[in-house]
């Protein structure tokens, strides 16, 4: 049975069967896309890691606000990515693994945390989505709790099935 914390629309995770070896299927979606097409299945103690660090990082307001105001969300995409120094960088979010290395993702915040994507491989499933930039607003504080509430149940059922030391 799958669980989903959060809306496809800003932004969810969706955890699915466990698998084999502290290992588990997650789909993230964000802006309507699931971000998850390439691979899907986590290393759960370090996707747990990585998911509660995005969480603190949004609560504690640890990510840059927008670099480009007056610029649209699509636009500030083309010029991190376009940027070829070090102040790309300080946008990159989401970093959890394998399961998103199909996907070019900034965040920033405006107000709310403003996440702009696009996907990169030539064989995405969608190909009508190659070259388009997604953006996905959301509050923090829900930014927080979805990744809270989903990390906590990961870690749940990691510790009932983990071996014992």
């Amino acid at each position: 049975m799958t669980r989903r914390f959060g809306d496809r629309t800003r932004l969810a995770v969706e955890i699915g069967e466990a698998e084999p070896h502290q290992l588990r299927v997650v789909d993230l979606w964000a802006a309507g896309r699931r971000l998850t097409t390439g691979d899907n299945c986590v290393f759960l103690p370090s996707f747990i890691r990585a998911m509660r660090s995005s969480a603190a990082r949004v609560s504690r307001r640890d990510v840059e606000p927008c670099p480009f105001s007056g610029r649209t969300p699509e636009e500030i995409f083309q010029l991190l990515e376009a940027d070829d120094t070090e102040f790309r960088e300080r946008f990159w979010f989401l970093q959890w693994g394998e399961i998103v290395d199909n996907v070019s993702r900034y965040a920033y915040l405006d107000d709310d945390l403003v996440i702009v994507f696009a996907f990169w491989r030539p064989d995405h499933p969608r190909p009508d989505d190659l070259g388009t930039v997604f953006v996905a607003r959301i509050p923090p504080e829900e930014f927080v709790a979805t990744v809270e509430d989903a990390a906590d149940l990961l870690n749940a059922e990691l510790a009932d099935v983990a071996p014992p030391p």
